[in-house]
Order: structure tokens, then C-alpha cells, then sequence
């Protein structure tokens, strides 16, 4: 039988010219190239198209299907695959011409994109970004493709994994570095121009012209939108004076985020700023401390309430500066104010501090966390373990409190429930306004402690249970996958299935490769638990989930070198090693890990998370190593990876933690699956029928 890789022609005849790079370097370049376009591309457009504030893994689905399709067209096509930097072009283009965001005469705050938006509605915008970065990414993949029949299978995956790192790495250093978007273009224009290195006259307007168009749209909104690139957000100001007031409104990712607006004025505006202060009966400020501190408007009010010191803890450094900067009252300049730049539930953890007051300053990030498709960046903070350690953190006569606008009345009492579920009592809730839900919910540390205008009447009928660390899900009601992400992640599979069939040919060709493509599913979904799981145990900001990406690689890395370089168990105890790693990770709750010292959290936690990675990878090289078709064999993998991403939903109604459950399923599929002879009895010879 003739097979896609007898099919691809020689690296060195002439349908392949010779490259300028070697193999080796190239498929690092294009490798580190692939992921920093993928995360340039969830990163921006998340930040102009305000629908993919809750479906961050949109882009990263498309992603995949790009790259399982590139290498799919290995062997299929000798020309360049210029077709990347023209899509590219056309959709930073249509994106910068056609934005969505939120109508800018709307307050409250933003949930399953329930608020009106200006722009194309969502059933065209979202399908044309998955079917762009679909086409974006598949020319870099196909450019690593390429370089994988010219190298051992180990060996390419090796350097291919070393790419990815790097790519990680640079991305990461550019959001450190607050870099704007027209710095991604360049990196972006200059990759293209390497590793497709056009020679004929067509060949460079094909690569050159799109790469010119993407700097020069990216820096004109660089210069025009007046914005700051936190790692989170666009972070666009406008500062003007209403009725003779200073006011700095702030916008994040096209929605209205906050305003800076000095403390007596806000005050006097809007009553639920100062009800925290009245609902304790203590009065006492001696210590306090702001989560979602901001641009500091709550800090400025504790301090006009007479708060000796004030901890205040905002986790995006760019809103923390515009705070700094041009707040009307200065509260950070304060010196009985004390910032911290970090996640509000990991400094609840971390800190030994306690305090007269703790106050949750309408902590809502309006986005998710890359990576995890339903996790947003304050969801630890309102589950009832969370409120639990604010409890623990206030001193005798202390009174927690938070204050919003919730939109919806369960919402309000599914809040209240759990902070009596936390405290052991009814909290004070005051619903200032109606109209949006303006909420103020308290909680004394005994019931003594609290000072209600009314006693709160209790959860109405229909209010679900306080969310949890597994399920830290505030805004689903129900236990159950809402129907816009399930008609729209049956499209998705149903557009892959009919592109890979359009692009790869009969699904046959796959048809050997079933098992590597459930190790690719399941594989997702053990990345998805980590990310999640050290975003509670370590804070959900964008180090930590940096961090977490490039240790993935790494067990990765280390699982392949240990497979090139060691004699390693055979495949079917490997899987019992791997599922042994599932059990574990199964029997290991977040509580306990929580409970240790932060060294130690860290070290139980990486081998809790990466032994079933690490055992994972070790399958997969070995089984990779054998692949007849290394291309095929990995594209399938990729694509697998695709349908992880869509599966990750179930952790709106198993939790994260039954995710494990469903990747066991998913490994014993794919043992199942496992060629004859990797099964074999030793001593008995297998058919090698199935290539």
C-alpha cells in the first residue's frame, strides 16, 4: 500500500527547494512561530471582538483545526503555504473595520455576553474568526510538517516541542513588557518572511504585501486607540468632568469596566459604597482590605471612612497605574495604603494578615481564563471555600462584604446563601436598586457582628447551591451546558469533520492513527484540570497560567527525551502508570493542597498534575515512534486535541475534578485502540496488517 509519506517528495529535489535554514532550526522557528501566532490571536481579537470574552477557546479551537489540518496536507502539496499571511491580513483588517463591543450607554456588569453589543451579531463574526485562525495557523503547521519526514519521528517531535517553549517564552515576555499588538505583527511579518522566504517576483508580494498590511493596521490602532496592553485586557481611558466632578472612565476589551470618581462624590452618588461601613457593627478600620481594588476608587472611600491601613489587591498592573496616576484623590500615594498585584483568592491563601474589614470591590474581570473554556479570572473568589478564607482572615468583630451589580435576583441569593453557608449565619443583603440587581451582601463574623437594616429573607425557591471550588460556575444557574455552546460546538465539529475530509482525503488514511487521536483528546482535558487546578491553588494570573503552559511542555519534553534516551516500560504498563497518575490526582483534593505551606503546595501540586502528563507523553512518543506515517499520525493527535477543547464544556456540569474521570475513559479507549502488537504476548509474532 502506498502511503502519504511515500508520497512526499525528497527535501532536497526540486518540488523542495533547498531552505536557507537547516531542518532542525527551521522547525524550531516555524514550531515557535505557530504558537506565538496562536496566542497573539486569542489575546488580540478577544480584545476587539467582545464575544470571545467568554469563548476564549474559540480561537483556540480554530487554532487546532489549523494545525491538525497543516500536517494533514503534508505529502499533498509542494506550494508554499502563502495562503496564511494573506488570511491573516484579511482578518485583522475585518476585525479592525468591523469590532464589537459593548453599546457604551449600557452599565453593569457583562456574563454570557447578555449585554447589547455594537458590531456584527454573533452568528457571523464568531464563525468567520474560527474559520480565519483555521487558516492562519495551518500554514506555519504545514511549514512543521514538512520538517518532520526529514528527521527521526522522536527527534522532530523533540525540536518541535523546543519551538512551542520558545514561542510561549517570547509571548510571555512581551506581556510582561505591556508590549501593543503592532510589536506581535512585526514578530509575526518577520516569521513569515523567514520561513516561507519567497524568491520569485509572485511568491514575495504573496508574503510581503499581507506582512505590511498586518504592521501597518496594527500600529495604526496602536497609535489611535490611545489603549494600554495589560496581559488581560485593551485598557482604553477617557478623562473628562461631569457636573464639575473629575472622571476617569475606563473601558477594558470595548466594555465599560470602571470609573474613577473621588470618594465623596461617589458617596453621595450611589448608597452601596457606603453600606459595607454601615453594616458593621464593630466600626472598626484599623485593617482592611480591598479585592478588585482597581483604579482605586473603594481604596480612596475606605480611607475617607478612616481606615488606619488598607491592603489593596488588584490583579491587572495596568489598572492598578492608571489608579496611580490620575485618580482624582490620589489613594495610592497614601502611605497607609499598601498594593498588591495578584489574584484576590491566592492572596487570601498566601497572607497571614487579619482584618476589621474585607471587602470585594465588584471584582469582575469580563473575560476567561486562556485556557480554560468556563473559568474567568474572579470565579475562585465566590465560591463558599473562598468565602471561608475570608472568614478565617477577619479578626474577632470583623465583617466581610461585597457589592455589585448582579443583574439577576438568584444571582443575588445564591451569593447570600453561600456566604451563610460560609459564615454559619444569614448575612445583610441590601438590594440598593432594582433595576440591575445593585446589590450589597454582608457577613459579621458571628451574627453579632452585623448590623442589618432588615433580616435577609432567605434564598427564594429555585436558587442553586453556593458554587464550589470544583464547579466555580457563579453565573450558570443550572447544572447544564447552555444551548449557545451547544449548538455552536456541534457546528464546530461539523465544519472540521467536512474540512479535514476536503483537505486530508478519505478518513481511512487517519483510520490507524483512532488511538493517538483519543490520546489528544484526553490530553486536552488533562491540560484543561491543570490549568484550572493551578489557577485555585496558585492564583489565576497570567504568570501562573504562563507558567503552567510551558511546564505542560516541559513534562512533555522531559517524557520524549526519556523515551529517546532510556529503555521505558512497554505501552500497556505505561498505561497503568498513566491511569495509577489519574487515581492519584482523583484522590488528592485541592483542600489539602491548599493547606500546605506554599514550597510544599508547589511541590506536591507538579507532581500531582504532571505524573499523568509525563505518563501521557510517554505513551504517545512511543506509540508516535512506531507510526508509519508521522505527519498523519500527528495531525490526527492535533485534531484530537480540537475535540478535548470542545469536550472541556462538560466541566460545566461534571466539574473539573470528574474531567479526570472522563480522560480515563478516554485512555482505556485508547489502549483499546492500540495496535495488535504493542499487546501481544512476547514470544508470539504479530501481522503488521494494520499499516
Amino acid at each position: 500500500m502506498t502511503t502519504a509519506a511515500e508520497t512526499t517528495p525528497s527535501p532536497h529535489s526540486d518540488a523542495f527547494p533547498r531552505h536557507w535554514l537547516g531542518t532542525r532550526p527551521r522547525l524550531v522557528v516555524a514550531s515557535a512561530f505557530m504558537l506565538f501566532l496562536e496566542l497573539a490571536l486569542i489575546r488580540w481579537t478577544g480584545s476587539n471582538i467582545v464575544h470571545l470574552s467568554y469563548f476564549t477557546n474559540f480561537v483556540l479551537l480554530g487554532s487546532f483545526l489549523g494545525i491538525g489540518l497543516g500536517f494533514l496536507r503534508v505529502g499533498r502539496t509542494t506550494r508554499p503555504p502563502y495562503y496564511s499571511a494573506i488570511a491573516l491580513a484579511v482578518l485583522v483588517l475585518v476585525i479592525l473595520r468591523f469590532p464589537v463591543t459593548v453599546d457604551r450607554d449600557t452599565e453593569g456588569v457583562l456574563y454570557w455576553t447578555s449585554l447589547s453589543t455594537s458590531g456584527p451579531p454573533p452568528w457571523l463574526i464568531l464563525p468567520l474568526i474560527f474559520a480565519a485562525a483555521a487558516v492562519v495557523l495551518m500554514g506555519p503547521a504545514e511549514l512543521v510538517g514538512r520538517c518532520f519526514p526529514e528527521l527521526d519521528r522522536l527527534e522532530a517531535y523533540r525540536y518541535d516541542l523546543v519551538g512551542s517553549l520558545t514561542g510561549i517564552a517570547l509571548f510571555t515576555a512581551l506581556s510582561f513588557l505591556g508590549a501593543p499588538p503592532v510589536a506581535w505583527g512585526v514578530i509575526a511579518a518577520a516569521a513569515y518572511v523567514a520561513l516561507l522566504w519567497p524568491r520569485g517576483f509572485g511568491g514575495r508580494v504573496a508574503v510581503l504585501v499581507p506582512s505590511l498590511v498586518v504592521v501597518g493596521a496594527l500600529a495604526l490602532e496602536t497609535l489611535t486607540a490611545g489603549a494600554l496592553w495589560s496581559p488581560y485586557y485593551k485598557v482604553t481611558y477617557d478623562r473628562f468632568r461631569w457636573q464639575g466632578v473629575p472622571v476617569m472612565d475606563i473601558q477594558v476589551n470595548g466594555i465599560p469596566h470602571q470609573q474613577a470618581i473621588p470618594a465623596r462624590e461617589r458617596l453621595s452618588w450611589e448608597r452601596q459604597y457606603a453600606l459595607p461601613y454601615e453594616r458593621s457593627a464593630a466600626h472598626r478600620l484599623d485593617d482592611v482590605l480591598i479585592v478588585g481594588a482597581g483604579s482605586g476608587t473603594d481604596v480612596a472611600i475606605a480611607l475617607a471612612k478612616g481606615a488606619k491601613h488598607v491592603d489593596a489587591v488588584e490583579i491587572d498592573p495596568k489598572l492598578r497605574e492608571l489608579g496611580g496616576i490620575y485618580h482624582p484623590d490620589r489613594p495610592y500615594a497614601d502611605p497607609r495604603v499598601t498594593t498588591v498585584v495578584t489574584d484576590g483568592r491566592a492572596y487570601l491563601e498566601r497572607t497571614a494578615r487579619k482584618y476589621d474589614l474585607i471587602l470585594f470591590a465588584l471584582p469582575d474581570s469580563l473575560t476567561l481564563v486562556s485556557g480554560a473554556s468556563s473559568l474567568r479570572l474572579e470565579s475562585y473568589l465566590f465560591t463558599r471555600q473562598a468565602m471561608e478564607a475570608a472568614r478565617d482572615h477577619l479578626k474577632p468583630g470583623g465583617t466581610f462584604s461585597m457589592y455589585n451589580y448582579y443583574r439577576e435576583g438568584w444571582l443575588v441569593d445564591r451569593l447570600a446563601a453561600t456566604a451563610q453557608a460560609a459564615f454559619g449565619h444569614r448575612p445583610c443583603v441590601d438590594v440598593v436598586s432594582r433595576a440591575g440587581q445593585q446589590a450589597v451582601i454582608t457577613a459579621g463574623l458571628a451574627a453579632a457582628d452585623q448590623s442589618c437594616g432588615a433580616e435577609w429573607a432567605g434564598a427564594a425557591a429555585g436558587t442553586p447551591p453556593p458554587s464550589d471550588d470544583d464547579r466555580p460556575f457563579l453565573y450558570l444557574k443550572d447544572r447544564t451546558i447552555p444551548q449557545i455552546y451547544v449548538v455552536t460546538l456541534i457546528l464546530i465539529l461539523i465544519v472540521s469533520l467536512l474540512a479535514v475530509r476536503a483537505v486530508a482525503g478519505p478518513y481511512r488514511r487517519m483510520r490507524p492513527y483512532a488511538d493517538l487521536f483519543l490520546l489528544g483528546v484526553a490530553f486536552m482535558l488533562l491540560e484543561t484540570k491543570s490549568v484550572t487546578g493551578f489557577a485555585l491553588l496558585f492564583g489565576t494570573t497570567w504568570v501562573v497560567n504562563a507558567v503552567v503552559f510551558a511546564g505542560v511542555l516541559v513534562a512533555v519534553l522531559a517524557a520524549v527525551e526519556v523515551t529517546r534516551r532510556f529503555p521505558t516500560p512497554p505501552l500497556p504498563a505505561m498505561y497503568g502508570v498513566l491511569l495509577a497518575g489519574l487515581v492519584l490526582a482523583w484522590l488528592v483534593p485541592s483542600s489539602w493542597l491548599l493547606g500546605l505551606p506554599l514550597p510544599l503546595r508547589a511541590v506536591a501540586a507538579v507532581v500531582v498534575a504532571f505524573l499523568p502528563i509525563f505518563a501521557a507523553n510517554v505513551v504517545f512518543a512511543k506509540r508516535f515512534a512506531d507510526s508509519h506515517d508521522g505527519t498523519t499520525a500527528f495531525g490526527a493527535n492535533l485534531l484530537g486535541a480540537m475535540a478535548g477543547g470542545c469536550l472541556e464544556y462538560l466541566a460545566l456540569v461534571v466539574g473539573y475534578r470528574g474531567l479526570l474521570i472522563v480522560a480515563g475513559l478516554l485512555y482505556l479507549g485508547a489502549f483499546a485502540l492500540l495496535p495488535a502488537h504493542f499487546t501481544a504476548t512476547p514470544g508470539i509474532p504479530f501481522s503488521p496488517a494494520y499499516l
